[in-house]
């Protein structure tokens, strides 16, 4: 496992020059482009601002410019990982579906951050190529009852594809088996509702590599400590595999592989919101802590603020996903020392490739991952680069020094 340590800063490094030229010919608004934050408010009402397809057809896959490396994740039901590097649609099935004039809508869980706005942009720009019309993209603001709602609004519009992520495993449950059984092909980011089944309820779950994710946050909270200290870990409170696996691979990398770094306390989080309220009681009760883990990143800004206010500057944080925030705190090389991050734009062109595939009868895996990237101080432009297929926004480049 040691080499695994410094795997993706290498691959990243080696990667990049392959990836800037494979992003040239992207689309540029990979994490929202001149408006990053609205990208789910856009076509929420339900127009569409779909450009018609290109005249010619082409290929459409995810950059294979990715890391080549093992996915350490497994699906909800614990199934192999497929890699998304290997989805392909040819120009000729291209050209098929621009034919179907198909409809889509994007349910999202929480549209309120970069990871959101890239995995939309990755899913517009590639629904684009293929001539599917976005109809809808909704934001249910971590409601599973909003969620609800909001699928029963944009069913309305006879989607033939709808691409979301539950808010709660449970309680959305019936309102996607209805949308399936309607004749919409579901594809699911990161989850899969309880008791839906793969080639019957939905086409697919598309995720990142999240438990290689969580042992790359632990080799950056090693590094950052020296291997010794006393570290407290925010996790989610909730039924949801991805962010628990992150969770178990971080724990289990520690205690495996660093036995004098202590984890001494856990508290959970239910939502996006609650991580300067847990990290300041975790750091009352805990004034001696070396270092925090927080699940995602959002929720690691509020750890960070906690940080703040209790005068721990001296602190390390490391989590997952690349927003800007984070990014920023990175590269001035302040409290959060790294993460792992997810691919949110690949995963949105492979959720739209598996679209096209159901809809064109082709067989899909259940279970398709991206892998995942450490971002350090060292490489946190390039991975910007990487993730989301265009250049870091001039505040992180400041941080950097560039």
């Amino acid at each position: 496992m040691n080499k695994k340590r410094s795997r993706s800063v290498f691959l990243v490094s080696a990667a990049l020059a392959v990836a800037l030229m494979s992003a040239c010919g992207a689309n540029n608004n990979a994490a929202g482009g001149s408006e990053p934050n609205n990208a789910a408010g856009n076509t929420a009402n339900g127009e569409s601002n779909v450009a018609a397809p290109p005249a010619v057809a082409e290929p459409i896959m995810v950059n294979q410019a990715l890391p080549q490396q093992e996915i350490l994740s497994t699906g909800p039901h614990g199934e192999a990982a497929v890699s998304a590097k290997s989805l392909q649609l040819t120009a000729d099935e291209v050209k098929q579906i621009q034919g179907m004039k198909l409809k889509a809508a994007i349910a999202m869980h929480y549209a309120g951050n970069d990871w959101s706005t890239a995995q939309i942009a990755g899913l517009k720009d590639t629904f684009a190529k293929m001539g599917v019309e976005v109809v809808a993209v909704t934001d249910a603001q971590f409601k599973s009852e909003k969620q609800v709602s909001d699928l029963e609004t944009v069913m309305a519009k006879n989607p033939d594809i709808v691409v979301s992520i539950p808010v709660d495993p449970v309680s959305t449950a019936a309102a996607y088996k209805q949308a399936a059984q309607a004749g919409a092909k579901v594809v699911f980011m990161d989850n899969a509702p309880e008791g839906l089944q793969h080639g019957t309820d939905y086409v697919s779950v598309v995720s990142a590599d999240n438990y290689g994710n969580g042992i790359e946050a632990a080799h950056v909270m090693a590094e950052a400590l020296g291997g010794k200290g006393k570290i407290g870990v925010i996790y989610h409170d909730a039924d949801y595999f991805v962010t628990r696996q992150r969770t178990e691979a971080f724990e289990k990398t520690i205690k495996e592989q660093y036995p004098d770094i202590e984890i001494v306390d856990r508290s959970g989080i239910a939502g996006p919101n609650d991580g300067e309220k847990v990290a300041s009681a975790m750091l009352t009760k805990n004034p001696d802590l070396d270092g925090l883990f927080v699940v995602w990143d959002v929720p690691a800004e509020g750890a960070l603020a906690a940080v703040r206010a209790a005068g721990r500057d001296d602190l390390a944080i490391t989590t997952i996903d690349l927003g800007t925030n984070v990014a920023i705190e990175i590269a001035k090389n302040g409290v959060i020392k790294g993460l792992g991050a997810q691919l949110p734009y690949e995963q949105g062109v492979a959720e739209a490739i598996l679209a096209g595939y159901a809809a064109l009868g082709k067989e899909t895996p259940p279970y398709v991952a991206v892998p995942a990237v450490k971002v350090t101080k060292d490489n946190v432009l390039d991975a910007w680069q990487l993730v989301y297929r265009q250049e870091a926004p001039n505040a992180v480049k400041d941080a950097a020094g560039q």
